[in-house]
């Protein structure tokens, strides 16, 4: 099969960019892979797909959990093979898959063992390897490497390979390149560092040698728990195939993403900021949850997008929005950082993102609603216990309340309504820009100017003197362009004024709001844009939910650290204990560690490396053994599971991070 496209699908190599555009929603236009009936990138659909959590010795509960998994919406189904014996059962689960009239594509997921994997190759329609771990080694010793040395490893991996994509060329078997953050190879590691460059450099060594044989039935990832490096990975990667005139679909995910709300949140961050920008051709939600969770999770995510193309003339009608590549852009896209601003009060600068609830419509006569945004009133003492998720500031609008709030919570009002109050202490106005020009009155230490993301470009910013924070909206769908594109012009302009994010919605589920508001903000935050967070939703949302978002998006992108931070794989066949189980009796004693990172993972497979980015480390190594870390360091080898949770506790104790839990 010759490697032959239409090169202007590629924009002109993006402009030296990762996306067609930054302003107007257009898919990068991938190459079509074959697996199975099932087509892959082109102009197919977003597909989607999960991974099974049995072992795949046992055939019937495969199959079951398949079945599953296929009526909640999966299009592919991954199934572990980590050794000879899985593989070759590979064929009996698809046999009987068959039988029972489901055609399914199936994919094996293949680590340490390239004869499993050559077997596999014979049986599904698609195998799954990782380079970091496949004829490749990974036992955290940095080596230095001459250039011939490094060479010499490359085709030593060359001839493991090969045997590989020989019989995935025979047999018309699609091969997924995936790489994960915390599974770089030593000789990754010694050259290019634990980066998303050394990522996407693993990834292509092994596209190459794919090429070289001239194999192209690829798919490619570049999974990771951190939102962060993720979204840095498949840029530089989609801008680095593009310069070696290459076009594979991508498969996104955000590996280890935990379960819950924290776990869609973050999954949503990670890949929703991909989707935005038109990159992204098959995703899996990876939670620590029963597989079959997992696909509407990804599904609500993908929707978004089958009529936004459509939506597009609609959305930049009236606005005249100039193109902006990513050659223009004032910040790097492949690395964070924050956009610099003066701080306004507590609003920017070094000052951590605010959350602004909308409380205008609760009961003011009743303290008790403050519970869901972190503040607990007690009766008795008259005083409120703040949460770690206590939200900053709260917008009353055109009510007042009857009774005191916290001292540390701020009240938003409308400009004619704070002109009234006789007690401005912690209140602070709310104005459009035109009120904000014509008023005589301000507020002396915060004055919050909304403008709406479509006409920010008309505005005279060098009327807006140095107390405002401004307050930029939209409810577009493709409002998250807009609001990058308004950022791109504060800081071509070298403007510093602090920015709060608002996004409104409307019509919409609990479930959405939460996947649509950590898309469309995360992905701003994910590129430091942004001083501060607000969300608007329907009545029927509820505070505690639109509060719990909003930290949650900001703990995904990690810009304000909140809580516990759970990395928990989402389980499967090589799953040592109950990852669900665990993950919640871990959870329940350590949720209350403000900052700290848990690692929970099922196997040495997902253990040291994809934990790497966490402060302590929870790995079955064995049945009825775990093995406990200290970063990347082993403190604890085979330690009874009966104990282990304990010994976790005791060992975050003696590094003096334990906090007891209060108790009011």
């Amino acid at each position: 099969m010759e490697k032959v496209f239409d090169q202007r699908a590629l924009q002109k190599e993006l402009n030296g960019g990762y996306c067609n555009s930054l302003t107007q929603y257009s898919r990068f236009l991938t190459r079509e892979v074959s697996i199975g009936d099932i087509p892959m990138g082109g102009l197919n659909p977003i597909r989607i797909q999960s991974m099974t959590t049995t072992d795949t010795m046992d055939t019937l509960g495969t199959v079951e959990q398949t079945i599953r998994m296929v009526n909640s919406g999966c299009e592919y189904v991954r199934i572990t093979a980590p050794s000879m014996k899985e593989a070759e059962n590979l064929a009996n689960i698809k046999k009987e898959l068959r039988f029972r009239g489901y055609n399914v594509p199936l994919v094996a997921d293949i680590h340490f063992t390239p004869n499993a994997a050559e077997a596999a190759a014979r049986i599904v329609e698609k195998v799954r390897v990782n380079p970091g771990n496949y004829a490749d080694k990974k036992r955290f010793e940095n080596i230095e490497y001459t250039q011939q040395a490094y060479q010499a490893e490359l085709e030593r991996i060359y001839k493991k390979f090969t045997p590989l994509v020989k019989i995935c060329k025979e047999y018309g078997t699609a091969m997924r390149i995936g790489t994960n953050h915390g599974s770089l190879s030593d000789r990754i590691m010694s050259h290019y560092g634990d980066t998303p460059r050394g990522m996407v450099e693993s990834a292509m060594e092994f596209i190459r040698m794919c090429e070289d044989q001239n194999y192209y039935n690829l798919v490619i990832s570049m999974k990771a728990s951190n939102t962060q490096i993720m979204v840095q990975a498949y840029r530089l990667l989609v801008e680095t195939m593009v310069k070696e005139g290459m076009n594979y679909p991508l498969h996104l995910g955000v590996t280890e993403a935990g379960d819950g709300e924290d776990g869609r949140i973050k999954s949503a961050v990670g890949i929703g900021t991909l989707l935005e920008d038109g990159l992204g051709d098959t995703i899996r939600v990876s939670l620590t949850e029963d597989p079959e969770f997992e696909a509407p999770v990804a599904k609500a995510l993908a929707s978004r997008y089958e009529t936004r193309a459509l939506l597009n003339n609609e959305i930049i009608a009236g606005q005249k929005s100039e193109s902006i590549t990513v050659k223009d852009l004032p910040y790097n896209p492949y690395e964070y950082n924050r956009r610099h601003t003066e701080p306004v009060q507590h609003i920017g600068d070094h000052h951590h993102p605010v959350v602004i609830i909308d409380a205008s419509k609760e009961n003011l006569k009743d303290p008790y609603f403050l519970t869901a945004v972190g503040y607990k009133y007690s009766a008795g003492l008259d005083k409120y216990n703040m949460a770690d998720q206590a939200t900053d500031m709260v917008y009353l609008g055109d009510a007042l309340p009857s009774f005191s709030f916290p001292g540390n919570l701020k009240q938003i009002y409308n400009y004619q309504t704070w002109l009234n109050l006789k007690d401005k202490n912690n209140c602070h106005p709310l104005l459009s820009f035109e009120e904000y020009i014509a008023a005589d009155v301000k507020d002396e230490y915060l004055n919050l100017v909304s403008i709406k993301a479509e006409e920010g470009a008309g505005i005279d910013l060098s009327k807006l003197q140095s107390n405002v924070v401004l307050v930029l909206e939209t409810n577009a769908a493709h409002g998250m362009a807009m609001q990058r594109e308004f950022f791109v012009s504060l800081m071509k302009h070298n403007s510093q004024i602090p920015v709060v994010v608002k996004r409104a919605y409307s019509g919409i589920s609990a479930d959405d709001l939460m996947l649509y508001a950590a898309t469309d903000l995360g992905a701003l935050f994910t590129d430091g844009l942004g001083d501060g967070i607000w969300i608007s939703a329907d009545e029927t949302v509820g505070l505690s939910l639109i509060n719990a978002t909003s930290f949650g998006i900001l703990q995904a992108t990690r810009t304000r650290i909140s809580k516990t931070e759970y990395i928990s794989c989402p389980s499967c066949g090589r799953t040592l204990f109950d990852l669900q189980e665990t993950t919640q009796l871990i959870r329940s004693r350590t949720d209350h560690l403000k900052g700290i990172k848990i690692g929970i993972m099922g196997c040495i497979v997902n253990g040291p490396g994809e934990m790497a980015d966490a402060d302590y480390g929870y790995v079955g190594t064995g049945p009825d053994k775990i093995t406990l870390y200290r970063g990347k360091e082993v403190v604890k080898k085979n330690v009874n599971a009966a104990r282990a949770l304990d010994d976790l506790i005791e060992l975050i104790r003696e590094d003096g991070n334990w906090i007891e839990v209060n108790q009011n």
